[in-house]
């Protein structure tokens, strides 16, 4: 759907103006990514796109997302701009100034994913505000995994501050942070591809206003915003109005499980949506407790992509639902609750959600899928005795099937991350991979089948004691089918052939071989 589409025309914009400025904005916000992604000295965020870029107007409201990035990093940053600038309004800003936080709480709920805000200038004001948020390689602390037992075991806090300052560097938060990483290039590195990406932006948006004849965007913002809106809640006024309950189990590798219960409500005559995760379990000690902003994140793209995707994702579209959850459970942490390895909990969201809109668009179901993608980090020493630390590297299982498509193999929904080649992990660190193959029959049977998991194995060439952190899930509870569809396989994480039962990094030697099977999603409907 584009932006003018079954829209009334906008007072002070004709549809054609509307249409080429709104396309405008969504490249200029594109061009940002791609500069980010191209400069990032991370891999995840190099190869496998584990980032967001939005542009915000002067309100803090986000008005466009680029189209690369996962809807946890995005819809967290569309609220999390917004706190930064509650503690630094635009009007405090001098020209040069840029923001910076990893404050988990107020962003993403990880401190590895650090939010950069760079403002955009024009004839002596700022007219817009450009944000990223990308995984860093290391924050010091933990490390990417789930055995941090508070937040501050878990990495550098950077509270929201300036990182320049007049367009210098703000030498004390550099120092801070710089000392407080394994690998301070690599950190510096990302920073800088950051503002730089920021930068580009701010430029593509100059060069726009120009084009156009426009001093700010405040009015598009407000025509783009308000459109979307109302098409999202035209959307919801098409839904049968009632209270909607479901639920889903996620078990753990130390043999845990979570219990994620929601109720959805559908309130026709307003158009508005209500998410309310009462009744789900208490937070974990493990770090896998998720905050409100990423469930906020999940649930409203889980909600929108069974809706109406084509509406534009931004502060409009986002307002009519609504998400509720009780304030210290596992889907609304606080602090010192540690949440490094929070996605393992939000991306299973919408295996609980999906069910109750299945009773809203049963047309639009899909089966439980395997949720969220496996996580490991692997750190050690070279023979000289200087360190190696991986970014993280990402596998997933299979997707639930649909009503007229069988779910996707190693391929994860919701989130949008890819895999890192397994060529990038190897020149990262001494690893070496066995296996990387598909699992045969592992998707669950029905009239449509179940997306396939995947089998990897690997060691790590040394001859000294290594650290794995691994976040894996779904290893005793298979994803469900819907509608009479059976279920997909089980996980699997072994060390040795062994099952590991620990959710705690581990160490281990150059003898030892990891293999992981992850789980295949449901089928959907009963087979004929």
């Amino acid at each position: 759907m584009t932006i003018t589409e079954e829209q009334p025309t906008a007072e002070g914009f004709d549809p054609i103006e509307l249409e080429i400025l709104w396309q405008s904005l969504i490249s200029t916000v594109n061009e940002q990514a791609r500069a980010l992604q191209r400069s990032a000295f991370s891999p995840i965020v190099r190869e496998a796109g584990d980032l967001a870029n939005a542009v915000f107007d002067r309100r803090g409201r986000m008005v466009a997302q680029a189209v690369t990035g996962t809807p946890g990093h995005i819809n967290s940053l569309a609220i999390g701009a917004a706190k930064m600038l509650e503690e630094y309004p635009v009007d405090t800003l001098d020209e040069g100034d840029v923001l910076i936080t990893n404050d988990p709480y107020k962003t993403a709920g990880q401190l590895l994913d650090v939010t950069v805000l760079v403002p955009a200038w024009r004839n002596g004001k700022i007219i817009a505000l450009f944000g990223s948020t990308i995984h860093h390689t290391d924050v010091g602390g933990y490390g990417i995994g789930a055995g941090g037992r508070d937040v501050f075991e878990e990495g550098l806090w950077i509270p929201i501050c300036k990182l320049l300052k007049r367009g210098e560097r703000n030498d004390d938060v550099w120092k801070f942070i710089l000392s407080n990483v394994r690998q301070p290039d690599h950190m510096a590195g990302d920073l800088h591809a950051q503002m730089a990406s920021g930068e580009v932006g701010a430029q593509r948006l100059n060069t726009l206003c120009a084009a156009h004849g426009l001093d700010d965007i405040e009015a598009l913002a407000d025509e783009i915003i308000d459109r979307s809106e109302e098409a999202t809640r035209d959307s919801i006024r098409g839904l049968p109005s009632g209270t909607y309950k479901s639920s889903a189990v996620l078990d753990l590798a130390d043999g845990s499980k979570i219990d994620i219960v929601c109720a959805l409500t559908v309130d026709s005559d307003a158009g508005e949506i209500t998410v309310d995760y009462d009744g789900t379990s208490e937070a974990s000690p493990w770090g896998i407790n998720v905050v409100m902003n990423y469930t906020h994140a999940y649930t409203t793209f889980t909600v929108r992509s069974v809706l109406n995707p084509d509406i534009p994702n931004n502060h409009g579209s986002l307002g009519p639902i609504k998400v509720k959850a009780p304030e210290g459970s596992i889907v609304n942490a606080v602090s010192p609750q540690p949440g490094t390895a929070r996605h393992v909990v939000g991306m299973f969201l919408p295996n609980a959600l999906l069910k109750a809109l299945a009773q809203v668009r049963p047309e639009a179901a899909m089966a439980e899928g395997s949720g969220a993608v496996w996580t490991m980090q692997v750190n050690g020493n070279h023979p000289d005795g200087s360190p190696f630390i991986t970014a993280m590297f990402t596998y997933a299982g299979g997707v639930g099937a649909r009503a007229t498509k069988p779910g996707l193999s190693a391929c994860s929904y919701p989130t949008g991350v890819s895999a890192v080649p397994i060529e990038v992990v190897e020149a990262s660190a001494p690893i070496r991979f066995h296996e990387k193959s598909l699992r045969p029959d592992s998707g669950g049977a029905g009239a449509q089948i179940g997306g396939l998991g995947q089998a990897i194995e690997f060691s790590v060439d040394t001859d000294k004691t290594w650290q794995l952190n691994a976040v894996t899930s779904r290893l005793a509870d298979p994803p469900l089918g819907v509608f009479g569809g059976e279920s997909g396989a089980t996980g699997s994480f072994l060390v040795n052939g062994e099952q590991v039962e620990t959710q705690a990094r581990i160490s281990l030697s150059g003898d030892d071989v990891i293999r992981l099977e992850l789980p295949g999603g449901g089928g959907y409907g009963a087979a004929e």
